[in-house]
């Protein structure tokens, strides 16, 4: 983080400094934190309230782990009545937006810079992964860890830049219209990624036209400066060419997009590898033709990979380059799509980070295209966040894992219950299709009867914990090493009062 005062930032958030800040007028800060566990020396400790608990009782915490200043709601006292050094604000996750804008403002004064947003209802992260490390290989870039995606982990993405960093990758999730709005004032991105519009989160969001609303924020944030890269195979996004005044930028696999002189990023010849990958012929508008063979399982990736070498190009990369990076890029993040192979010779690919509709239908098309010839299990759980669509959407699925020749569906969770139903009356009966009530349960059964040369899926929304249940298979045979790490200097998850207790992934 670029340093400020104390004084800086209370001019920034319209905070007030504590008497103990007041009378230390050359305190300063180069890092900020909303965890008290990962607070260090020089540090800001944003005391954020949570929905389980409440930043401001982990303030000492923080102190004596390092922090040397507070953002507050309220003046924190040590044991001796002292009040901690702090700047007191109405609303600290507002000021951490207000913070975070002059960061991005102080940046750009300092040195060139561009800030790419990304939104989607689904492949946000793995995208931004993906077009992360292509950057990196061209200047200092920043991007989230995980899923850092809302009105807090935007901030503190943000607050992990420092003076000449290039490239500012920012994702951009939503849980209503407004919050993309929001975060694109924040950081007024130069480019905006917009990768598709699904059904996830529905319920909150009052239907799908309303969640195109919200993503729309996005290119409509955008100046005439500005890029739009849009999904030109998403009807709903490609809608949104004519809702900005910036340059648009089309990723497709269609080839009717082909025109000369189009700014049109493209896949042709689209193939699935003997181990998932999506194979594919990338066309640049520059009429460059480069071959990819990603690390990626699943075809659904093709359009997070055709996104990221869409701004890649607009950045100047070669396409050598973009595509030798593609070919190599890995899915940094936890719980998406992750396989492993265990010794005892079954295969687990663990999904289970986040599960919409869409998402879902695309993981297992991959599971019943990689299955040829094995037997597939379908370990899946409940969707969340779909409103009244729920028992519908829950129900067509299963219909489409018996549609596939999936061989084994096991449903976990009553809140998942009617997927099962689906199956069963799609014409999955006897031991095909099972339904349990909990994790355990499930665990039981899979312990007994997997074989080798069984292929797993383990997929749910965030909130059904079956990414850990994945995490086991993974782990079983005494295959200690199974599991990825997740990469260096990041966090698959955070506890306590850190920037992840936000009710889960968002939009």
């Amino acid at each position: 983080m670029i340093e400020f005062s104390a004084a800086d930032i209370a001019a920034v958030t319209g905070g007030t400094l504590s008497l103990s800040a007041q009378g230390a007028p050359s305190l300063v800060v180069h890092s900020a934190t909303t965890d008290s566990r990962e607070s260090r020396p020089g540090g800001l400790f944003i005391a954020k309230p949570g929905e389980s608990t409440d930043g401001h009782h982990f303030v000492s915490s923080a102190f004596a782990n390092g922090a040397v200043l507070a953002l507050v709601e309220r003046p924190v006292m040590d044991d001796a009545g002292t009040d901690f050094p702090a700047v007191v604000v109405p609303d600290a996750v507002e000021a951490m937006g207000r913070l975070a804008g002059e960061v991005v403002r102080r940046l750009r004064a300092h040195s060139p810079l561009t800030v790419i947003g990304i939104t989607g209802s689904a492949g946000k992260t793995t995208t931004k992964d993906v077009l992360a490390q292509l950057l990196r290989q061209e200047g200092p870039t920043v991007s989230p860890i995980g899923s850092y995606n809302g009105e807090i982990g935007v901030p503190l993405t943000v607050f992990s830049a420092e003076y000449g960093t290039r490239y500012l990758v920012i994702e951009m999730g939503a849980t209503g219209v407004g919050h993309i709005e929001y975060l694109a004032s924040m950081v007024q991105p130069d480019i905006g990624i917009v990768l598709c519009v699904g059904s996830a989160h529905a319920g909150e969001f009052g239907g799908v036209d309303m969640i195109a609303k919200a993503k729309g924020e996005l290119p409509r944030s955008l100046g005439s400066n500005g890029v739009a890269i849009l999904n030109g195979d998403d009807r709903r996004v490609l809608a949104m060419a004519d809702q900005t005044q910036a340059q648009t930028v089309l990723f497709t696999e269609d080839s009717t997009f082909d025109e000369p002189g189009s700014s049109v990023v493209r896949a042709a010849d689209v193939t699935l590898s003997v181990e998932g990958n999506p194979c594919f012929t990338l066309h640049l508008p520059d009429g460059g033709r480069h071959e990819v063979r990603p690390l990626l399982i699943g075809r659904h990736h093709v359009a997070n990979l055709l996104a990221a070498a869409s701004a890649a190009h607009l950045l100047g990369i070669p396409g050598d380059r973009i595509a030798a990076g593609l070919c190599t890029a890995r899915a940094v993040s936890r719980w998406r799509m992750e396989r492993t192979d265990r010794p005892d010779g079954v295969t687990v690919i663990n999904d289970a980070y986040n599960a919409n509709p869409e998402s879902m239908r695309a993981a297992l098309a991959t599971l019943a295209e990689l299955g040829r010839g094995r037997r597939t299990w379908a370990v899946l759980g409940e969707m969340l966040e779909l409103g009244e669509d729920s028992i519908t959407a829950h129900d067509a699925l299963g219909r489409v894992v018996v549609r596939l020749n999936i061989s084994k569906l096991l449903v976990v969770g009553s809140g998942a219950k009617a997927l099962h139903t689906g199956a069963v009356l799609e014409g999955s009966w006897g031991d095909e299709a099972v339904f349990v009530q909990d994790v355990s349960q499930a665990e039981e059964i899979l312990d007994r009867e997997l074989q080798p040369g069984d292929l797993v899926l383990v997929k749910s929304s965030n909130g059904a914990g079956l990414r850990h249940l994945g995490d086991r298979l993974a782990l079983a045979s005494d295959n200690s090493s199974a599991v990825p790490e997740a990469a260096p200097g990041s966090q698959a998850e955070l506890n306590g009062p850190g920037p992840m207790n936000q009710g889960g992934p968002s939009l």
